[in-house]
């Protein structure tokens, strides 16, 4: 009786079709130099561990 009744549940959701999304990757206009990277991941750390003071 339940994978009778799982079927059926499930059945209208196999015809659906799902539209793929359209993301396509280019590569950066600019490199990150190493000094931005550094700047970034300082400030992220800064923002996630001051609050909570570590």
């Amino acid at each position: 009786l339940t994978p009778l009744l799982l079927r059926g549940l499930t059945s209208p959701a196999r015809r659906l079709l799902v539209p793929r999304a359209q993301v396509h990757s280019k590569p950066p206009r600019e490199q990150l130099g190493t000094m931005d990277i550094a700047i970034g991941l300082t400030s992220c750390f800064l923002c996630i561990l001051l609050p909570a003071g570590w």
